[in-house]
């Protein structure tokens, strides 16, 4: 699938109704993640980025573990809509896990001491970026794909899992799978509002 630079941009979304239908290799899958991992930029080339990709199964059990670490907050007359949900983003293909490696974060903060307190900062733009690359690049593999934010509640299962070190820190998780319906019409501010230009 080829789609220019900007029409991908245009088309990532936020797509809620995926399936479990294989639409690339996960050899494809990977690749693709990888080479966004690399190529994405980070403050002081720091490379403090981490991914965990789970498929079929493996994303099954993340949002088991997410459902009913859940089910011990949410109020039970309230948790239909919750497990509602769990069970769309577990319908997918697979998950990608976004964490930081706080010590690479905090080997800078010593290195670098001028800016300690900004490189926590970076090390968040910087995973931002990696989202958004990830995302795009699945969306012109022809995935759909969400992202959400179930941390810090889930993190001590997660690394026990699947063995995640102690200095990464979980971010985001984008489940993605085939796109069974298409995102919804999105509505947008004015430019002039958003965007300055002085010549």
């Amino acid at each position: 699938m080829s789609k220019d630079f900007y029409a991908a941009v245009e088309g990532r979304r936020s797509i809620y109704a995926i399936s479990k239908e294989q639409v690339v290799s996960d050899e494809r899958i990977q690749e693709v993640i990888e080479h966004a991992v690399k190529h994405t930029p980070t403050s002081f080339n720091s490379q403090s980025g981490r991914v965990v990709v789970l498929l079929n199964e493996q994303s099954d059990k993340l949002w088991n573990i997410t459902k009913e670490t859940l089910r011990k907050i949410v109020p039970a007359d309230q948790f239909a809509s919750t497990e509602e949900k769990m069970n769309a983003f577990g319908s997918g293909y697979g998950t990608v896990l976004f964490f930081e490696d706080q010590d690479v974060v905090k080997g800078l903060q010593e290195q670098f001491a001028l800016y300690a307190d900004n490189f926590p900062v970076w090390s968040e733009q910087s995973s931002g970026m990696l989202q958004f690359v990830v995302w795009t690049a699945l969306e012109l593999e022809g995935f759909g794909a969400t992202l959400q934010h179930y941390n810090p509640l889930i993190d001590d299962a997660v690394k026990k899992e699947w063995n995640i070190p102690d200095s990464w820190k979980l971010r985001a998780q984008m489940p993605f799978g085939k796109p069974a319906a298409p995102a919804g019409e999105k509505q947008f501010k004015p430019l002039d509002e958003r965007v300055k230009v002085f010549k």
